[in-house]
């Protein structure tokens, strides 16, 4: 497998974002960097279910319409959401109008409610499945992935299968998996305030 990709500004990137000029900007900015707030946690997990079956740049071209469709992923108002919300959405053609999904992220607002109330917050919560380790290739699952798709199973929320977890895990900064060689592996990694950070205020 490819794990560089050499682009025309001379730095070595992921080689899965391509060329998509979107998907490249997703990698340099936020894939891998700490994500602090709530709502937006909230809304990684949401994308990454709607992801399931299809490509991550089809759900990133449509990030904008999601957000508008749930309240910028605000948990408490979507958690307000009822059957007449459902209709809305199966016929918004700006997401993905897949019913499972959609009543998927209604009841995961209800959830995240009661986990804010459980661990503090969303933040607190996943910060128990961060992973400290060095790239060793991308792989679909991870222990910290499958311990996470069971503690949120088992609080009710739906489309949080153990390789859809690794992709948040991924994606949100709780492991670090620019490859090596990748130009943003060790910003990614200070952002985090990894273990490369520390070693450079020895």
């Amino acid at each position: 497998m490819q794990l560089l990709r050499r682009h025309p500004d001379g730095k070595a990137r992921c080689a899965w974002c391509g060329e998509d000029p979107l998907y490249v900007a997703y990698h340099d900015r936020e894939w891998g960097f700490p994500v602090r707030e709530d709502r937006r946690l909230y809304e990684k997990v949401c994308l990454e279910g709607f992801q399931s079956g299809l490509s991550w740049l089809t759900i990133l071209r449509k990030r904008e319409n999601f957000r508008a469709a749930f309240a910028d992923f605000d948990f408490a108002r979507v958690a307000r959401f009822g059957k007449r919300d459902v209709t809305r959405l199966l016929g918004d053609a700006g997401i993905v109008r897949h019913r499972g999904k959609i009543e998927s992220t209604v009841n995961n607002a209800r959830r995240a409610l009661e986990l804010v109330e459980e661990a503090g917050s969303l933040r607190a919560f996943f910060a128990r499945f961060r992973a400290e380790r060095p790239f060793a290739g991308w792989v679909p699952v991870s222990a910290e992935s499958k311990a996470l798709s069971k503690e949120l199973k088992r609080r009710g929320w739906s489309y949080v299968g153990p390789t859809t977890m690794y992709a948040f895990l991924q994606a949100v900064g709780l492991v670090n998996d620019h490859a090596e060689g990748c130009a943003f592996r060790g910003k990614a990694e200070r952002a985090r305030g990894g273990k490369e950070k520390r070693e450079r205020k020895r």
